[in-house]
């Protein structure tokens, strides 16, 4: 048995080890030890403190990305409706000044077959009046070529002229 259990002296010698090596540990290894996990636990936390940060202003961004782009498209939106309206009222105008252009040509072609119209009356006229006479002369002649006929339209002149 005295091989499964130690002597007092090695139990002594071990402790004496242990309690030697735990003082210089604490002294010299402890306090660096700790430090380094306070400074790694620290960074730990910065690290996560900076990710947290990074996501909100990741999600800041998104949400202003968002708004940008709603933005743009209201302007797009806008602009679109804008041209449009500006097609549409040119269109308007340009109709409008063709059926004016349009009247107008109407009112001028009116104007020039009513003057080609009065013309034209007037030569029928100048004409009417010029075979009246070419008739009347004729007819004349050949009625009034003696005395007693000539008398008697003359007498026949002034019976309507007193009448009238």
């Amino acid at each position: 048995m005295d091989l499964i259990t130690p002597g007092t002296g090695l139990i002594f010698w071990q402790l004496f080890g242990f309690l030697g090596l735990l003082f210089i540990l604490i002294k010299f290894a402890w306090k660096p030890m700790l430090a380094a996990l306070d400074e790694r636990e620290s960074s730990i936390n910065n690290a996560l403190k900076a990710a947290e940060t990074a996501r909100n202003e990741m999600a800041n961004l998104k949400a202003e990305n968002e708004k940008l782009l709603a933005e743009a498209r209201l302007e797009r939106d806008i602009i679109l409706k804008k041209a449009q309206d500006a097609s549409v009222k040119m269109i308007d105008d340009a109709k409008g000044e063709a059926v004016k252009a349009g009247a107008l040509m109407i009112e001028n072609a009116k104007a020039v077959i009513e003057t080609e119209k009065k013309a034209a009356l007037a030569d029928v006229k100048a004409q009417v009046a010029a075979l009246s006479l070419d008739i009347t002369d004729k007819l004349l002649r050949k009625n009034l070529s003696d005395d007693k006929s000539q008398k008697e339209l003359v007498d026949g002149f002034l019976k309507e002229l007193k009448l009238n």
